[in-house]
């Protein structure tokens, strides 16, 4: 087997238990299953995901293929006469002729009608913020590590899995983590939990209402989203208690969904402006640090230690149309998949208390590779939507040509079928930072460049995982850094428990300046790309 081959595979030892009976009774029985670390998006192709891109593509066409219907009857009804025929049939027999002009404006008028009330408002995202931790949070991955040796929650073979693992992740030296992590004090409580999440919502808000100069009694729809620590009354109550918005805002809060939660809930927001027109939608995410840290020795559970840092963020939706003009962005695209019909996919990364009784996130070894295939059907989902005419004329050549003669003489030539450059579909890429391993197999993958993933490996080296969060701040990055221009189009895409990948496509309303003031990067932003990554 070929080396190239041999990295794509992982092989994984299962004991089956005592064979009960037969020559080898009383034995341990084994059985090795190889596979993929991530699957080939050239192999496997699923027509109905292509199919369901296009469904979302033609939602409302109906409407609008009605009216050059009516344009090439009337055309060759008019094209077919003389001028002098055609003014004898508009006067001589106006009775005839009006009657007919009437009822074809008539209905044209009623289509356009019909589209322009079944079209969707256009949603515009004004500002968006993410929090930064205060400095003394701040921890190298030395500390860290002579932290959680002198903490006392963890045997020196746990402390020593966590030096591996954390020194090969991505992360850099300047993330944040909560103080009561690295003390001996049972830090998974409510009021830990409590204490994190004001530091934090309240810092990324703060933020956004100064840079919108919105007030938060204008906002009429909230959602949060926070996989694990979910009290009552619930991180929405909370913030409408701090910031006494009004008693009529529609409130979301949304738990147990991942690191792709965040443009779940941006999607949630995208359908309540939908229903409510001239308003204003707020979402924050988040994920608390402290209170899904794990103190026991189960490696598995071990690992989500070693990337989950702080951080937050809040983003102002609008449908207001007076808006437009200072809107940042306009919401394109959500595409959402969820794989937790199949049982590997469900308990991929799965909530539980170990052996010891302490509760913690277990993450399985098939990860990657179940990642892959949420990814794979996402992104064929996404294709028709976004990318350009001539680069899926290829990919369905190719694609028909393989289900047509992949079985015969033709294989060998045609067995990969054309894969579209998603790069002519995207200016920016915000890809969830989840770890250094995934980020490289997906820029393997599809083939992505280095400065396509600049923002993604900057983030995860300067902030860490921050969750669902992570994709704003790789937007703050690129911002920052002055890339943004007017009409560049920005994928986010993330992925998280469940198992579960979504996308969301922004275009920019106008070319972004350096910010002079609240953005997370200002005081480190001249120091990267780093040369070593």
């Amino acid at each position: 087997m070929a080396r190239s081959e041999q990295d794509l595979l992982s092989t994984e030892i299962v004991n089956r238990g005592i064979e009960s009976s037969g020559p080898n009774a009383g034995s341990l029985t084994f059985s090795v299953r190889v596979r993929r670390r991530l699957p080939d998006f050239l192999q496997s192709v699923n027509l109905k995901y292509v199919k369901l891109g296009y469904h979302y593509l033609i939602n409302h066409a109906i409407y609008l293929a009605t009216i050059p219907v009516l344009l090439l009857v009337f055309g060759a009804e008019v094209g077919s006469l003389s001028r002098e025929e055609l003014w004898k049939k508009l006067w001589d027999d106006a009775r005839y002729d009006l009657a007919t002009v009437l009822g074809f404006f008539g209905v044209f008028v009623l289509t356009l009608s019909v589209y322009f009330m079944s079209r969707p408002r256009s949603v515009y995202l004004i500002d968006f913020a993410c929090y930064r931790p205060p400095g003394e949070l701040k921890v190298t991955k030395e500390q860290f590590i002579e932290k959680a040796r002198k903490s006392g929650k963890f045997d020196e073979a746990s402390v020593e899995f966590q030096r591996r693992i954390i020194q090969s992740s991505g992360i850099g030296d300047e993330t944040y983590i909560p103080k009561a992590v690295m003390t001996d004090e049972n830090c998974v409580t409510m009021k830990q939990g409590r204490l994190e999440a004001s530091m934090v919502m309240f810092g990324a808000l703060d933020e956004l209402f100064e840079k919108t100069r919105v007030r938060p009694k204008d906002v009429g729809i909230l959602v949060v989203n926070c996989s694990i620590f979910n009290p009552t009354p619930s991180l929405s109550a909370m913030l409408i208690n701090h910031y006494k918005m009004r008693g009529n805002i529609l409130s979301y809060n949304l738990g147990g969904m991942g690191c792709s939660a965040g443009i779940i809930a941006v999607d949630l927001a995208r359908d309540m402006l939908q229903a409510n027109p001239n308003n204003y939608a707020v979402v924050v995410s988040t994920e608390m640090v402290a209170y899904n840290w794990y103190p026991g020795k189960d490696r598995s559970m071990l690992i989500p230690n070693c990337y989950f840092r702080m951080g937050c963020s809040a983003v102002l939706l609008s449908n207001r149309r007076r808006d437009y003009h200072r809107a940042k962005y306009r919401l394109e695209h959500i595409v959402r998949t969820h794989k937790g019909a199949d049982d590997r996919s469900f308990r991929c990364i799965y909530q539980e208390e170990d052996e010891q009784g302490f509760r913690g996130l277990k993450v399985s070894k098939d990860l990657v590779e179940i990642g892959g295939e949420a990814l794979k059907t996402n992104i064929t989902t996404l294709g028709p939507l976004v990318l350009p005419f001539s680069e899926q004329l290829f990919f369905f050549a190719t694609l028909i040509w393989r289900h047509l003669f992949g079985g015969g003489g033709l294989q060998t030539s045609a067995k990969k079928p054309y894969i579209p450059d998603y790069k002519l579909a995207f200016e920016h890429f915000c890809v969830h930072a989840a770890s250094k391993t995934v980020l490289d197999e997906l820029q393997k993958n599809l083939e992505l460049s280095d400065n396509n993933m600049e923002a993604s490996r900057m983030t995860l080296h300067r902030f860490g995982n921050t969750s669902s969060s992570s994709i704003w701040y790789e937007l703050a990055y690129l911002e920052a850094k002055e890339r943004v221009k007017r009409g560049d189009r920005v994928w986010q895409i993330s992925f998280g428990s469940g198992f579960k990948c979504n996308s969301v496509v922004w275009q920019s309303m106008r070319s972004v300046r350096k910010p002079t003031s609240r953005n997370p990067w200002l005081d480190c932003i001249d120091r990267y790309p780093l040369p070593s990554n």
